[in-house]
């Protein structure tokens, strides 16, 4: 198995305003039709995974995803030991960037995964995906899959991480309501202390905007307060845990809380809070495109994800959360669920996603979200990766 990082500095941003220049509703479209005759992007920033194949006849496995390889590695190497005829490349993008890269070469992966649900259904309600029926994709939940072409695997709060010492000094913070409360009495001493995803260049962030300003009546006034406090903005979960982990933050908020849970098991100074008013869920998406150069790998790859064995290493080599439902204990949504009866709010898996990505709607909600936070994200360098 070989690691290795790509870095490309200006494919990313050029990329980005571009999407954000004509909605991503009409890119989707416009870049499958000219992709014979526009020249093939760059690949984006990312890191890479190799697992060479151990039979004379190796097989390509190509997934590309949005999550981190320290996460993916357990299936991976699971997945590879189980079908070592496989020769299996993982690249790990951003969100944003793992859907532009689909757009830009829609033949190249026969996996994509991404966190930002608005946009995996997007990419499959447009015709982008095959249709794959196994017994296993048939017995799967109906509410975690959508026409057997796109699949949820993974159920993962979002959740709040905060600084012990801060806690001390300011008393526990368990909610919303708490974080509001300490923003609005404590800005000033909280002044550039606090971080979360900016919602303009990370499409979870703006999914988890979108999802809580409908949920929340008070979401715009907390949107306001984190820009009082000159909340710094980022673009993935590892840069707000790293700001955490060293010092620079005493709050991180609306952080993924599978990748939370194990920097905050390697740093005492820090506390993981699933906010108990409410929690937003998000589920992994996995699809096949139907361009997929190898789709009878694709097909295989995705029964593992869903089925007994990838399960369980999901709820037990790592902290994505198992959606199996035979599956229960540490590390499954059944268990969670019975942790959080109450306030765990899961995005569904419907045509309800589309909407989040409406030009329209898209720009009105980003413009009073710019207006809300002081004009934070148009006046400010974003920080991110």
């Amino acid at each position: 198995m070989t690691l290795s990082r790509y870095v490309s500095s200006s494919w990313r941003w050029r990329r980005l305003g571009a999407v954000l220049l004509l909605g991503l509703a009409g890119v989707v479209s416009s870049a499958m039709a000219q992709q014979d005759e526009t020249p093939q992007q760059p690949l984006p920033p990312h890191e890479q995974a190799h697992f060479a194949a151990k039979t004379d006849e190796g097989v390509p496995l190509i997934i590309h995803a949005a999550l981190d390889i320290p996460y993916a590695m357990p299936l991976l190497e699971d997945f590879h030991q189980r079908h070592p005829q496989y020769d299996i490349t993982y690249r790990n993008f951003s969100t944003l960037d793992v859907h532009q890269r689909f757009l830009d070469a829609p033949a190249e992966a026969d996996v994509v995964i991404s966190s930002a649900m608005p946009w995996q259904y997007l990419l499959v309600n447009a015709g982008h995906a095959q249709s794959i029926e196994t017994p296993t994709t048939r017995r799967w939940p109906s509410d975690a899959k959508w026409r057997h072409e796109l699949f949820a695997f993974t159920f993962e709060p979002i959740v709040m991480v905060v600084s012990r010492a801060l806690e001390e000094r300011v008393g526990p913070i368990n909610s919303h309501a708490d974080l509001l409360s300490l923003l609005v009495e404590q800005s000033d001493a909280l002044q550039g202390r606090v971080v979360t995803y900016s919602p303009v260049s990370a499409g979870a962030g703006y999914t988890y905007a979108i999802e809580e300003s409908r949920l929340s009546p008070r979401y715009w006034d907390l949107v306001a307060a984190l820009g009082r406090a000159d909340t710094q903005l980022v673009d993935t979960t590892s840069s707000m845990l790293d700001g955490l982990a060293d010092g620079r933050f005493d709050i991180g908020y609306n952080v993924l809380g599978s990748y939370a849970r194990e920097s905050v098991a390697a740093s005492p100074s820090l506390r993981m809070v699933i906010p108990d008013d409410y929690a937003l869920v998000i589920r992994r998406l996995a699809f096949v495109p139907r361009q997929a150069p190898h789709p009878s790998a694709a097909r295989r790859f995705i029964d593992y994800l869903l089925g007994s064995h990838g399960q369980r290493v999901i709820a037990e080599a790592n902290e994505l959360g198992a959606l199996h439902p035979e599956l229960d204990g540490p590390g499954t949504a059944n268990a969670l669920r019975r942790a959080q009866p109450e306030g765990l709010r899961p995005t569904p898996l419907s045509p309800g996603l589309l909407a989040t990505l409406d030009d329209l709607k898209r720009r009105a909600l980003l413009s009073r979200w710019q207006r809300e936070f002081h004009d934070q994200i148009a006046g400010k360098p974003v920080h991110g990766r």
